[in-house]
């Protein structure tokens, strides 16, 4: 049976793409102030390089809308390319778990005793930007989420940071760098049409097994239905362990479609 729905579980669906890591050694950042072209800048964003097999994270996060403040944690399961796991907890124990591919997501949730399987059209309506595999990841990973090679960008100095801002887009996006080494500040995407925005800041990054990470990540989702936030820290990253990514939905769980 499918229970059609106008939302669900947002901490749940937040969790999805807004991962970040508590940094114990925060790396230095520049200070953007010879103007640089924006070949230039791609270029150098692109430089570095994220060479791992998989990546497991235990993190926290505080997620706040207009109706409700929670505090959960969650643990990050990564197989590059491939598939990343979410296991969300309330006081040590199990309350969710949502499973992405490059083909699905999938996720279950116990309070509610439901589950949904589908594809990103429904994900990237809930939090108003278009969303596939690769843009999840790179979002996690603190990397531009989309291809910056694939459209013309406008670059500029704007409060020290290197802007990317696209030329002719329907939907208007930016990408902020450091110039230290061209790691990613912030990216928004903005759909005026649907007045919705989405932002992701970086506050700050870390070096991880040669791995730079980010070291902490705020979400700022703005829509016609209201504000959502979420500020999240990884508390501990592995790399290159072997992983398993064990996913079943309950017994007696009911279907759900989101609309």
């Amino acid at each position: 049976k499918k229970i059609m729905i106008k939302k669900i579980a947002p901490v749940v669906f937040l969790f999805l793409f807004m991962i970040s890591c508590k940094s114990k050694a925060v790396l230095a950042e520049g200070k953007a102030d010879d103007v640089l072209s924006a070949s230039t800048i791609i270029q150098s964003h692109y430089n570095n390089k994220l060479d791992f097999k998989t990546l497991y994270i235990k993190s926290s996060a505080r997620y706040e809308d207009a109706k409700q403040t929670q505090n959960v944690s969650a643990d990050i399961r990564i197989k590059k390319d491939e598939k990343i796991l979410v296991s969300i907890r309330f006081l040590g124990i199990t309350m969710a778990k949502a499973l992405i591919t490059p083909e699905e997501v999938k996720y279950y949730e116990v309070i509610n005793g439901s589950y949904f399987e589908g594809n990103y059209e429904s994900l990237s309506q809930w939090l108003g930007t278009e969303l596939d595999y690769q843009k999840v990841q790179n979002m996690l990973l603190g990397q531009a989420m989309d291809n910056l090679e694939n459209e013309k960008y406008k670059a500029e100095i704007v409060e020290k940071l290197y802007k990317l801002s696209t030329v002719n887009s329907k939907n208007e996006k930016s990408f902020s760098f450091e110039s230290e080494r061209f790691l990613l500040k912030k990216q928004e995407v903005n759909q005026p049409e649907k007045e919705r925005t989405l932002t992701v800041i970086y506050p700050s990054f870390q070096d991880i097994s040669k791995l730079i990470l980010p070291s902490s990540l705020n979400i700022f989702a703005t829509q016609k239905k209201g504000k959502t936030s979420i500020e999240v820290e990884y508390k501990s990253i592995k790399v290159n362990e072997e992983l398993s990514f064990p996913y079943n939905v309950p017994d007696g769980y009911e279907r759900i479609s989101i609309n």
